[in-house]
């Protein structure tokens, strides 16, 4: 039997959404303000003008050693993460090892180790020169090493979020152990640590700063002969802020767009 509804009634949802001001981002519109007015003293102030354009020098080494860095990084932490799950008791134990030692030194003290110990006895071990080797190459090489053991920890705890049934039904179709892990189980591991991965990336963009020690030109360290010769550290310093304050949000604004369309697409 139908039913006749009032006039007033309507089956379709309204379409005004009320605002709400407790969801409503206010920490962005906050950073935002603050990038803005940093935007515009760079335009209005010819000092902050010329010290901008100083440290935009780096900005080219650093975006170039922080992506080098993490995708090698990413390439050598998921062999590593393989290893910390495999059933070879000689590779679990490596893997391990390696990712508990780099866990347990400071940051800092693995790239001057890395870099002034590590890289010239292995260069001299090949039989090269190693000051041939730069400071640059040096940096990537350390935060290879140092990210790579905290990537792996990643892909160990996606690889372990996927139930058992999978690797057992992938293997009763008649797929090999590393079959199985290369089409079943990593691609599901990889969607399910995804985040985790964008905030490592997030990290290395930062912590790429404290390559500086080595006098490697990125914006940290143009920053610092920047200061050492005109003294203007409230400029300089506020400057070098906003440059990674509009980076690490960007990315972050970025990776949260790319979770989104990945999580769309799977429903």
């Amino acid at each position: 039997m139908a039913v006749d509804l009032p006039p007033s009634t309507s089956l379709q949802p309204p379409t005004n959404k009320r605002f709400n001001w407790r969801t409503f981002p206010w920490w962005l519109v906050a950073i935002g303000l603050i990038i803005a007015y940093m935007g515009y003293r760079i335009i209005d102030d010819p000092e902050y003008t010329s010290i901008f354009e100083a440290i935009l020098t780096g900005l080219g080494t650093t975006l170039m050693v922080t992506g080098i860095s993490f995708i090698c990084a990413l390439i050598l932490g998921l062999v590593l993460g393989l290893g910390r799950v495999s059933r070879n008791v000689i590779l679990r134990n490596l893997s391990i090892g390696y990712i508990e030692f780099i866990r347990g030194v400071p940051i800092l003290v693995l790239i001057f180790t890395i870099s002034f110990a590590i890289v010239p006895a292995l260069s001299n071990g090949l039989g090269l020169n190693a000051s041939n080797v730069s400071l640059t190459v040096r940096a990537i090489i350390a935060l290879v090493l140092i990210y790579a053991a905290y990537i792996a920890e990643i892909f160990r705890a996606g690889i372990e979020s996927i139930s058992r049934g999978q690797m057992e039904a992938a293997r009763s179709l008649g797929l090999t152990h590393a079959q199985a892990m290369r089409y079943v189980i990593l691609p599901q591991a990889f969607r399910n640590v995804l985040p985790a991965l964008g905030n490592d990336l997030i990290a290395i963009l930062k912590d790429s700063s404290l390559v500086s020690v080595l006098g490697v030109r990125e914006i940290t360290q143009v920053s610092r002969l920047s200061v050492s010769s005109s003294f203007k550290y409230e400029e300089t310093y506020f400057i070098l802020t906003a440059f990674y304050l509009t980076m690490t949000l960007v990315l972050s604004l970025l990776l949260q767009w790319l979770q989104r369309k990945m999580s769309s697409n799977v429903h």
